[in-house]
């Protein structure tokens, strides 16, 4: 009898700082601090991304006001830039700490039955919530390292983009409409997160009996 025996490989271990690392990523995507008056405004991802300066006392930017078209919509696309910039730092930083490692243990309980998708999501999950950019890039990224296959990546998208950025989105451009709406924003919200997950699992059907149709022709 050999004396040599195959060895489950270790599980990486997630320490304090990792968890620490996690809460504070959540933190600053969620909005928590946004309209906070005290220092504790610099853990909020809009704050730390910071405003253009106004030209004279014409109360616009460089993009200006007025514009339609391909090039109102390029300048609205370069207004995008120095955000997703400082994101992508933000997320090379806290995958170094192990944020996303974390995530992955904290979320897949949760992100696994109700929409399919690995723990590893979750960042971008919360993010969604409040940012469609911001969730892009992790999307992409995370499909790009293998942490997500090709069907986890349509699946999540469909998630993201039915009702993109609700909070953020539903407060900005369905503010008019909040003033007359019979129920409560959290109840919109609540709707709004229902349906996507609605979404989310459509495609997620439709993509296993796509799978088990190729399966049966093999």
């Amino acid at each position: 009898m050999s004396q040599t025996t195959a060895q489950a490989p270790k599980k990486e271990k997630v320490g304090i700082g990792a968890w620490i690392a996690l809460v504070v990523l959540i933190v600053i995507l969620s909005g928590v601090f946004r309209t906070s008056d005290t220092p504790l405004k610099v853990l909020d991802f809009t704050n730390l991304s910071g405003a253009f300066g106004t030209i004279g006392d014409t109360g616009a930017n460089f993009i200006g006001s007025g514009g339609s078209g391909a090039k109102d919509g390029f300048m609205a696309g370069l207004n995008l830039i120095p955000a997703v910039m400082l994101f992508c730092g933000l997320l090379g930083v806290f995958e170094q700490l192990g944020a996303f490692k974390a995530s992955d243990i904290l979320f897949r309980p949760l992100l696994r039955p109700l929409l399919g998708i690995p723990g590893s999501t979750g960042v971008a999950f919360i993010s969604s919530f409040t940012g469609s950019d911001v969730a892009a890039v992790m999307t992409r990224d995370l499909y790009e390292s293998g942490s997500i296959t090709d069907d986890e990546r349509t699946i999540f998208v469909a998630y993201q983009y039915a009702g993109s950025a609700c909070i953020n989105n539903t407060i900005t451009g369905g503010a008019p409409l909040l003033a007359i709406c019979p129920v409560s924003l959290g109840a919109v919200i609540v709707i709004e997160f229902f349906c996507k997950l609605i979404g989310a699992n459509v495609v997620r059907l439709i993509l296993f009996f796509r799978s088990k149709k190729r399966a049966g022709k093999e």
